[in-house]
């Protein structure tokens, strides 16, 4: 696909913000990334580590944590936010703690989301602010509520404060006019997510898109549901807001619908997800005066596509009801290439204690491996710009 704007081949634009140095070091992280057997025995390798006080805590700082991590705390991030600002990117500030259970780690979730909704108050840098509902309440219980098991008393209770904390999340952003992203979860406890994020778009999406859903198109229902969605919303005349995504469960969603032995969720190959994420794009861009979208997207073409029907709608390249986001640490060719052009650009920034936000950071080493081409394509890009720098 052409585009005669954008070229996600400029590396010079791309890595305009890393030194040598980092360059370097995305170099080896992602050489390393590469080898498929490391990646599959490097979780069981750092728990083991980690659980003998191991000094490996250091070198994860400095790596992979560095790459792909804005720091630990949000005041540990000014300096990330600071260098994207100047680039035009936008940040989100993503606290990426997972797999909690206990009801202080839920306050504590709470408390981290609504200090980064503090921070973004009034700040062109930090357009958005997202949580993940895993983060506020037990997996189990949603997966409880989702299949519509009967919950106890003390179920209902916790319930409530699930959707207690849903809700302040979402006002909080309301009264700061700061956008929420709610992150996508498993298929088998987003239906009780989808409704109460609907519940907080008719609440609060009243003027213009405060709360955006999260829909993962690698699944072959939510097309269908987005376009459900919006035409509610445009009969009842609230906001809706989206961030379209492939998705990231895909393995394991596949896995238990062969186990409990029920239809897979999951598109029939990628292909199928392609043309259903294009379509998700071509129809929030024939409903921009209701809803407002951001493409999660590290796909070159859809980017590409996206661009093509702004033009297309005579858009401008920074309509502010569309939004192109990739995660920090990664496609940096797609992210400084569109910002260049005006488009309006975030990155995912996570941060968190190290050894906390280690399920995001294997997430992230899985995914390069997974993707076909993803860490082929970023060494490839990479060494373009070593060789441009004489290096």
């Amino acid at each position: 696909m052409k585009n005669i704007q954008v070229s996600f081949d400029d590396t010079q634009t791309a890595f305009a913000s890393k030194s040598d140095k980092d360059l370097l070091r995305a170099y080896w992280l992602f050489k390393i990334i590469g080898f498929n057997w490391l990646v599959r025995i490097s979780p069981p390798l750092v728990h083991t580590a980690l659980a003998l006080r191991l000094p490996i805590k250091g070198l994860i700082s400095a790596t992979v944590f560095k790459h792909f991590c804005g720091g630990e705390k949000i005041t540990d991030c000014e300096s990330t936010i600071q260098k994207l600002h100047e680039f035009g990117i936008g940040t989100i500030l993503d606290y990426s703690v997972e797999g909690k259970e206990s009801e202080a780690d839920f306050e504590s979730c709470l408390q981290q989301t609504l200090a980064t909704i503090d921070r973004a108050k009034g700040d062109a840098a930090i357009p958005f602010s997202v949580f993940k509902p895993t983060g506020i309440a037990r997996f189990a219980l949603l997966e409880k509520k989702n299949a519509g098991f009967m919950l106890s008393q003390s179920e209902q209770e916790e319930y409530a404060r699930f959707i207690d904390r849903f809700d302040r999340i979402c006002k909080k952003g309301a009264e700061n006019n700061v956008p929420i992203f709610i992150d996508a979860e498993e298929s088998w406890i987003q239906s009780t997510i989808d409704e109460v994020a609907m519940e907080m778009m008719r609440k609060y999406n009243r003027n213009h898109a405060i709360v955006f859903n999260t829909l993962q198109l690698y699944r072959h229902d939510r097309l269908a549901y987005l376009t459900a969605c919006i035409a509610e919303a445009n009969a009842t005349g609230f906001y809706a807001g989206f961030k379209l995504v492939r998705g990231a469960y895909m393995e394991k969603e596949r896995a238990r619908a062969l186990k409990m032995g029920y239809a897979s969720p999951i598109q029939p190959d990628k292909s199928a997800t392609d043309r259903d994420y294009n379509a998700a794009l071509r129809l929030c861009l024939s409903n921009t005066q209701r809803v407002s979208i951001c493409a999660g997207s590290h796909n070159e073409e859809s980017n590409l596509l996206l661009t093509q029907l702004m033009q297309e709608a005579g858009l401008p390249n920074n309509h502010p009801n569309i939004w192109f986001s990739q995660l920090y640490g990664m496609s940096d060719h797609i992210s400084f290439n569109l910002s260049k052009q005006k488009y309006n650009v975030c990155k995912y920034v996570p941060y968190g204690p190290v050894t906390a936000v280690l399920p995001y950071l294997i997430r992230r080493a899985q995914e390069n491996t997974s993707v076909s081409g993803q860490t082929g394509r970023e060494l490839k890009l990479i060494l373009a710009e070593r060789k441009r720098r004489g290096k």
